[in-house]
């Protein structure tokens, strides 16, 4: 059991193997793999969740917040939970709903109702250009800028073509690639997560290095 105090949390935390009752976690990664549409969204979650726990690597944490968090952040960008309509898309802001929808699905699955408000901040501070404000935060935010770089930052975009509005030709896609290369890796805050991007973001800058030279002008 982990009883070190962080100081940006002063509250203890319970090591996973310790914790009496986590069927919880198993009714979430259900939940999330009948409700992940297009199916090749429900990968992101466990990845991201693998990732954060190489990141909290000897920081005190509440796993079971970044745990629910990582699970549900991305629940209103699943198709069925978001606007079909593509004006209605393009405002849409699918933190909001996760944030609303989280309280009901974390009791219904037994989770702890004492954490509900810990995982929600979480989740309202996931994204790149958010200031979070707890180490459950900091550790999930940086693992999904990590999930937006290397090779499976780059297969991510690349699924969303066709299906996304924001990409719909290559072109967009390789605009989208750069500004993630440029503009994400400074934006980690903690030094593990630093050391775990430099693989990816070299991996990020080889494979745009060769699309450019591939295709030249004509790329579309």
């Amino acid at each position: 059991m982990n009883t070190m105090t962080d100081k940006t949390d002063t509250t203890t935390t319970l090591d996973t193997k310790d914790t009496k009752d986590q069927s919880y976690r198993a009714a979430l990664e259900t939940y999330i793999a009948t409700h992940a549409k297009p199916t090749h969204k429900f990968g992101h979650q466990p990845r991201l969740y693998a990732l954060t726990q190489q990141i909290g690597q000897g920081l005190t944490y509440d796993d079971d917040v970044v745990f629910a968090a990582v699970w549900l952040h991305d629940l209103g960008v699943f198709v069925g939970h978001r606007p079909e309509d593509e004006v209605a898309l393009k405002t849409w802001d699918h933190v909001a709903y996760a944030i609303e929808k989280t309280p009901a699905l974390l009791t219904e699955f037994c989770f702890p109702e004492e954490k509900i408000t810990a995982v929600l901040e979480v989740i309202r501070t996931h994204q790149p250009h958010d200031k979070p404000l707890t180490i459950e935060a900091t550790i999930a935010r940086d693992a999904d800028i990590l999930e937006q770089l290397g090779a499976i930052g780059i297969t991510r975009t690349l699924a969303k073509l066709g299906s996304d509005t924001r990409f719909e030709t290559f072109t967009e896609a390789h605009t989208a690639l750069k500004k993630h290369l440029t503009n994400l890796p400074s934006q980690l805050l903690l030094e593990t997560s630093k050391v775990l991007a430099a693989p990816r973001i070299a991996t990020m800058q080889t494979f745009l290095d060769a699309l450019e030279s591939e295709a030249g002008p004509n790329l579309y």
